[in-house]
């Protein structure tokens, strides 16, 4: 794959980013100690779409050491760090990718990518999962097997198994529990707020703000902004989870209700449309308008446009909708992921869980390869538990274990 980055002679701060982001992902680093001398991934070809940050240098330096020829593209237009892009060319990793790409020259990194014949896919959103069979169902049909990291994209890859057009085995990274427990909750609910202040540098204390979808990642998002003095709003359309939201005491309603009284609104749903004009046309002067979910669709931005008289960015990644009696309405990060437009994405320790799952979900792939149908998997339990076993570890916290009476007792009827 040709590689393009936006400037090589940011190589040397990239670099400083990703040995700062290895010193708080022990767990990926013990892995790759522990597998690097075998090179269990020599001769195979892997591409990426992820997240081009410092944590996902991380994760290609590993697969890297462990033998693997690595081709990495973004899975976001703006969440690229440049810097981290022309550290990781500069060491000879196949890189495209470049923070602002339009959306022409997005797709087509990810066709490259798509071309480069990889045996293994690590996707982070399903757009190179599904531009393969889409557009290169020849190449796909000779991929070993995919992993894949988000909500969205899972959705997306179990829509394509359930129609009978998967070609290889997926396992889905984001359903492992050392994953969305630890990386939807604890790193989006710390790094989407993250983003909103860098954006905005408002004073969440007292301000009413209102998360859209009460899944792992809108809790994390409603946990901490409560912790941060918010006085948070949730908003569902599954009974269940609205009810959790009640009991876990958040106010619960419909958007209609709560778009005259957010003064912040954050969307967590993996759904478009989730804030329309007729919210938007509710809204008091200065709210702010935010997404956490993958795609820039659960704000509508064409909706906002529409009803607006003018708009100008007022600060970095801000823009100020004005509308027509004066209102103004503010979109972060053109209502894509702000915690990685806005600010650098999650906090290295909470990725280390995510992305030692990713490289373990490699290996599976290649130790079973041929034995595995056309599905959607789980990550195996054995691996999760290993994860986070790594992970107390590395934080020098000891638990118990059974004793043989004690595993006896549980598997007896008696």
């Amino acid at each position: 794959m040709e590689v393009k980055v936006k400037d090589p002679s940011l190589a040397g701060e990239g670099r400083l980013k990703i040995e700062w982001a290895e010193a708080h992902m022990p767990v990926l680093m013990e892995l790759r100690r522990r597998y690097q001398d075998k090179k269990p991934l020599r001769g195979y070809r892997i591409s990426a779409a992820l997240h081009v940050t410092k944590e996902t240098a991380v994760l290609i330096r590993t697969l890297k050491a462990w033998g693997a020829e690595v081709s990495l593209v973004p899975s976001n237009p703006l969440s690229t760090q440049d810097d981290v892009a022309a550290a990781l060319a500069d060491e000879g990793i196949a890189v495209r990718a470049w923070r602002g790409m339009n959306e022409q020259e997005y797709f087509e990194a990810i066709r490259e990518a798509a071309r480069s014949s990889p045996d293994v896919v690590v996707d982070d959103g399903a757009d190179l999962h599904v531009t393969l069979h889409e557009e290169m169902p020849s190449v796909a049909k000779n991929v070993i097997g995919g992993n894949e990291e988000t909500t969205t994209g899972v959705i997306r890859l179990k829509a394509l198994e359930a129609s009978g057009r998967l070609l290889y085995p997926v396992i889905a990274v984001n359903n492992a529990l050392t994953k969305y427990l630890f990386d939807n909750r604890y790193g989006t609910g710390q790094s989407a707020l993250d983003g909103v202040l860098r954006a905005t540098n408002v004073l969440l204390a007292g301000k009413r703000l209102v998360v859209a979808g009460y899944g792992w990642v809108g809790r994390g998002i409603a946990i901490r902004a409560r912790g941060m003095g918010a006085r948070v709003i949730v908003t569902e359309v599954d009974p269940i989870r609205a009810l959790e939201a009640v009991m876990d005491g958040f106010d619960v309603m419909s958007m209609d209700e709560a778009a005259p009284l957010g003064d912040i609104f954050i969307t967590a749903t993996g759904d478009k449309d989730v804030i329309r004009k007729e919210h938007m046309l509710k809204m008091k002067d200065g709210a702010i308008l935010a997404n956490a979910g993958h795609f820039n669709v659960e704000v509508s931005v064409t909706d906002l446009e529409s009803i607006a008289k003018s708009k100008r960015e007022i600060r970095p990644n801000t823009v100020e909708y004005v509308l027509p009696d004066g209102r103004r309405l503010y979109l972060l990060a053109e209502g894509r992921l702000v915690n990685l437009v806005a600010a650098e994405g999650h906090p290295s320790e909470v990725m280390d869980m995510s992305f030692a799952n990713q490289a373990l979900s490699v290996l599976y792939h290649i130790n079973n390869r041929g034995r595995l149908q056309p599905k959607v998997y789980d990550v195996p339990l054995e691996q999760d538990q290993e994860v986070a076993r790594l992970k107390l570890r590395t934080m020098g916290i000891n638990i118990d274990e059974l004793t043989p009476e004690q595993q006896e007792y549980l598997r007896s009827w008696k």
